[in-house]
């Protein structure tokens, strides 16, 4: 298990290494979209560990206090994917041209792509809880 254990951390070391040295490339000499940078390289591990995480866990325990079992998998099964989905949608839907032109990405309306993406999910949802046994 050790021997397991040191075969993973020492890639994972190496690619914090080069992005390490990545990150000092583009950083220095020090300019105003550094600070910029650092605030959105720290801001999203602190929204996720403040805000987003538990949101999410508040959610699940009401929602394994109230459910009946049956329902319990398939709604939180949604609830995830809905959440993973949402993240993937956030960055065309706060702004649809921010980053490098993708030719079939940023020619469709993301908003509604995400819509009926989870309505074909909350539909999986509720033909999965009707078809499980209690």
């Amino acid at each position: 298990m050790k021997t397991l254990r040191l075969l993973l951390f020492l890639p994972g070391l190496g690619a914090l290494a080069w992005g390490a040295v990545l990150f000092a490339e583009y950083a220095f000499p020090l300019r105003a979209d550094v600070f910029g940078t650092l605030g959105w390289l720290a801001g999203g591990p602190l929204v996720h560990d403040l805000l987003i995480a538990p949101l999410v866990g508040v959610v699940g325990l009401a929602l394994s206090g109230v459910l009946p079992d049956r329902w319990k998998t398939p709604v939180k099964t949604g609830a995830v994917l809905t959440g993973v989905l949402t993240l993937l949608a956030v960055p065309l839907l706060w702004r649809p041209f921010g980053g490098a032109t993708n030719p079939g990405l940023h020619d469709s309306d993301t908003g509604t792509g995400l819509l009926v993406t989870l309505g074909v999910v909350w539909l999986g949802v509720l033909v999965a809880g009707l078809a499980r046994r209690s």
